[in-house]
């Protein structure tokens, strides 16, 4: 019952947090406003929660990788991969060697393999608080992109550098060779696991569902699935279960474009799947939050121990840290563009250089989140002859202290870096959608002429079926003639169109409210009014 209890307690603070967020007039973080909640229901509740690292990755990190991979467009994933890669792998391992070495030298006490261990735990981004900044100050879509991709790749590469680290400070010793073995085969059979587990999966689900239907319950609960069978096969075989659930996720956006499911099955998946990433993610920050006062308690035992009474040295030290951080992250992407610049000239392609503001921006965009949270917690307790791990208390709170300030910093900076940015127009995908729109009304038109004459065929009604597809098949050669204008006819169908938007929209609302009203007086029972309100609100989504 009480694991239940908290259970209820941290998804209502998680509710709560989006409402606060909302009615907040400036753009803070959701996470920010999450952990705070948490540091609020630790000290009035006194939960007392005992986070297991493994348990903490298994439950939520598998889902949360898939959905990203599973969503994140794959055109823009492809275009800026050299980019991508080159924050991904290569700022990672950057990142770890100077960054480690600055905290040996910054702390003495710490051991440089537990350094390096720390370094590693808070290199890896997360995309989510930038997501919720740049929803409402002009971010530019290509970095958002390509921050997102990063994201998706860092977190094993920041994870298994942490791995490496770790290993040099139990044993005393470390080999690049073995390193740079060990991670080819994490990445490369993480990869090949996820991708496995997904196309099989779905070909055997694909399989079943021609022979006896498909069920929209059990569809929605494999796709919940898939990830942790992936990850839990990754880890099995000593592969990277984070790579293997972000290619689980990537392989089912491309066996999605087959078309297998079922409508109702697509919508119904899509909302679970929404409501499980808010939920994931604010649990995550809630409990960050909630493990916050133990954190810093025990971080202020270990620096006393240490000589360091002042607790201000512990705010020193999670403000250095993210100082170096965006000054390496900076560097990086200050190199990593002229190197873009250079292979772009050799080529003869011309690349609009951008502007000093955004690659601060990028370099500050880069907060930290879920992933340094539960890697920090996976330090181990004990060293290989049982004496404590040097500086682990510390490391934790050094850690949770660098995503709470990475989020300030980006939650000010960000929209401050920004404010009357005036970013290059977004590549225009209007010609592509109509393109779309006329193939499938073509499509369309075809379909219902062949089963019109099919069901027509020897009947004494046939002219009836005649004209209803004639009148079906119009609509459909309207939405073709429409899409086919251009210039000041294409502007007067687009206001055509908004207006049409506006009415729809009206009407719908007013059809709900009415069908709400006869149900309430109980003139329409509980279930055709169920069944009218979806068909009204299925009409409602497709115009809003």
């Amino acid at each position: 019952m009480e694991l239940i209890a908290i259970s209820l307690v941290l998804l209502f603070a998680v509710v709560v947090s989006g409402t606060i967020g909302r009615l907040l007039p400036v753009p803070v973080p959701l996470p920010l406003i999450q952990i705070a909640l948490g540091a609020l229901i630790a000290s009035v509740a006194h939960i007392g929660i005992r986070l297991q690292p493994d348990i903490f990755f298994l439950l939520f990190l598998p889902p949360l990788l898939f959905l990203d991979g599973w969503r994140i467009p794959k055109e823009n994933l492809f275009r800026d991969k050299e980019t991508i890669l080159e924050l991904a792998f290569g700022l990672v391992v950057f990142t770890v060697l100077g960054l480690g070495l600055m905290i040996h030298w910054m702390i003495p006490s710490t051991p440089l393999g537990v350094a390096f261990a720390l370094a590693a735990i808070v290199s890896p981004t997360d995309p989510v608080a930038v997501s919720a900044i740049a929803a409402r100050i002009p971010f530019p879509n290509r970095l958002l992109h390509i921050l997102e991709g990063e994201s998706l790749l860092n977190d094993a590469s920041g994870l298994v550098c942490m791995r490496f680290a770790v290993a040099a400070a139990l044993t005393g010793s470390f080999s690049l060779l073995n390193a740079g073995g060990t991670f080819l085969w994490l990445a490369i059979g993480g990869v090949a696991i996820g991708t496995s587990v997904t196309w099989v999966t779905t070909r055997l689900k694909e399989f079943v569902a021609r022979r006896i239907g498909e069920e929209t319950g059990s569809e929605i609960l494999i796709s919940l699935l898939i990830p942790f069978a992936a990850y839990l096969l990754a880890e099995h075989l000593h592969c990277s279960g984070i790579l293997a659930a972000v290619a689980a996720g990537v392989t089912m956006s491309y066996v999605e474009r087959r078309g297998q499911a079922l409508a109702v099955t697509r919508m119904r998946r899509s909302a679970v799947w929404a409501t499980i990433q808010f939920a994931a993610n604010g649990v995550i920050f809630v409990l960050l939050g909630e493990q916050l006062p133990s954190i810093v308690a025990q971080a202020a035992r270990v620096a006393h121990d240490a000589g360091h009474h002042n607790p201000m040295t512990l705010l020193a030290y999670v403000i250095a840290i993210n100082a170096a951080l965006a000054l390496l992250r900076l560097l990086w992407v200050w190199v990593s563009l002229r190197f873009t610049l250079f292979r772009a000239a050799r080529q003869g392609r011309a690349i609009q250089t951008p502007g000093w503001r955004v690659i601060v921006a990028a370099s500050i965009a880069g907060v930290r989140g879920a992933i340094t949270l539960a890697g920090v917690l996976t330090l181990p307790l004990v060293m290989n002859d049982g004496s404590p791990f040097p500086s682990r208390d510390l490391a934790i709170f050094l850690a949770a202290g660098v995503i709470i300030v990475s989020l300030i910093v980006a939650a000010i900076g960000l929209p401050f870096l920004l404010k009357g940015l005036k970013l290059p127009p977004d590549p225009s995908h209007q010609e592509a959608e109509d393109r779309a729109r006329i193939a499938s009304a073509e499509a369309a038109i075809k379909a219902i002429e062949q089963l019109q004459h099919r069901m027509g065929e020897g009947r004494a009604d046939a002219d009836l079926y005649a004209e209803v597809s004639a009148s079906l098949m119009e609509l459909y050669r309207k939405r073709i003639d429409g899409r086919l204008k251009t210039g000041e006819e294409a502007d007067t169908l687009r206001k055509t169109d908004l207006i049409q938007k506006d009415l729809r929209l009206a009407g719908c609302r007013a059809e709900r409210d009415e069908v709400f009203r006869m149900q309430r007086s109980r003139q329409l029972p509980d279930e055709i009014a169920l069944k009218l309100i979806r068909e009204i609100d299925l009409l409602e989504a497709r115009f809003v």
